[in-house]
């Protein structure tokens, strides 16, 4: 029985890294470098009933400035995997089909990446940027958080084969969809 659980990484927005943050290793979401089992590098949790645990999130970085007289505002999005916190046990059936359940939920924070790169981009500037930002972030980061429970509820972590593709199409269709905000 393959089963996944997914461990819920919220990069809240930032101005700055710390130092530990710009050591934490982090795979950016791109369609030319999928990630691979042997990305999966943290301790697998050998009580677990998964068999593998991807960690995944989205994050932003902004600056504001009225400097030139006109408000202006910068940021970036990123969509990231870590590495060091996603693992996978040793043994596991049918490896290549978990792996694609598993690159299924990286592929949702890269959605919600794309839709958080689209609201800032429609952002009109206003007197409470920071909150607004926050605000902003927080309602697709919840709508990140619920899909990714939801694709595991409908798939059955995985088992449910026809639900898995039904997923597949769609989550890949909406991809397509926002292809003009992909932040890379």
């Amino acid at each position: 029985m393959i089963r996944w659980q997914y461990c819920l990484i919220a990069i809240v927005w930032f101005l700055g890294s710390s130092s530990s943050e710009a050591q934490e290793e982090k795979i950016s979401w791109s369609q030319n470098r999928p990630i691979t089992w042997s990305d999966f590098r943290g301790a697998p949790e050998e009580n677990s009933p998964y068999s593998a645990n991807v960690n995944s999130g989205i994050g932003y970085s902004w600056s504001y400035s009225t400097a030139s007289g006109e408000p202006i505002l910068v940021f970036e999005v990123s969509c990231s995997f870590y590495p060091d916190l996603s693992w996978r046990k040793a043994t596991i059936t049918d490896a290549d089909y978990l792996l694609e359940h598993e690159r299924a939920h990286f592929d949702i924070s890269e959605l919600h990446a794309r839709k958080l790169q689209q609201a800032l981009e429609n952002y009109e500037i206003g007197r409470t940027v920071r909150l607004d930002l926050r605000r902003i972030y927080q309602k697709i980061e919840s709508e990140r958080v619920a899909m990714q429970e939801q694709f595991d509820k409908e798939t059955s972590h995985s088992e449910n084969r026809n639900k898995e593709l039904e997923w597949q199409v769609y989550i890949d269709r909406e991809l397509e969809k926002l292809k003009s905000f992909q932040h890379q």
